[in-house]
């Protein structure tokens, strides 16, 4: 039987709301050691995403960084460390103001084949699964990762080619294609 999301994914997620701040969110991702958590209505309605990239945004632009932001932080010691640490503490945006929208998302019965394909073409890290406009799961590439390992032939079918734009990401195409 060929496995699907509901199979691999991660059911217990880690959620912010809507308003919850900067620091509130910072805190969360440290606490489960997570680089990006879904953004949820009351009712469990998947809004939006949030990632330590999106966290950091306005932070980076303010002081114009134009390299990886926790390089900056490293080199130029104390000062730009403790203005990190007063945005997080201070800033009063809110999740519904740095998620990205719309979200990339699977239903449970995607194969992991599917999935897979998304991640690629959209090069994102983890797969949003939802039932009804709300999260049931999440599957990262852990998890893909994880299900490889325990059952190889679960990508059987699928076309792995090099890619042409030289990257380290293959180009996988479908059985068909």
């Amino acid at each position: 039987m060929p496995m699907n999301a509901a199979s691999i994914m991660t059911r217990q997620i880690a959620t912010v709301r809507p308003d919850s701040t900067v620091a509130e969110i910072a805190r969360l991702m440290l606490d489960r050691d997570i680089r990006a958590v879904p953004v949820c209505a009351a009712d469990g309605t998947l809004l939006g995403m949030i990632s330590e990239s999106d966290l950091m945004r306005p932070f980076r632009e303010e002081h114009d960084l134009r390299r990886p932001w926790w390089l900056a932080v490293l080199s130029a010691g104390d000062q730009l460390g403790q203005a990190l640490a007063d945005y997080i503490r201070n800033d009063r945006r809110h999740a519904a103001d740095l998620m990205t929208t719309p979200v990339i998302t699977a239903a449970e019965t995607a194969d992991l084949g599917e999935i897979v394909l998304q991640l690629l073409r959209y090069c994102i890290k983890r797969m949003l699964i939802v039932r009804d406009g709300r999260l049931v799961g999440i599957v990262s590439r852990e998890d893909l990762i994880r299900a490889l390992a325990l059952e190889p032939d679960i990508l059987y079918g699928a076309v792995w080619q090099p890619s042409r734009t030289g990257s380290d990401r293959p180009a996988v195409l479908p059985p068909d294609a």
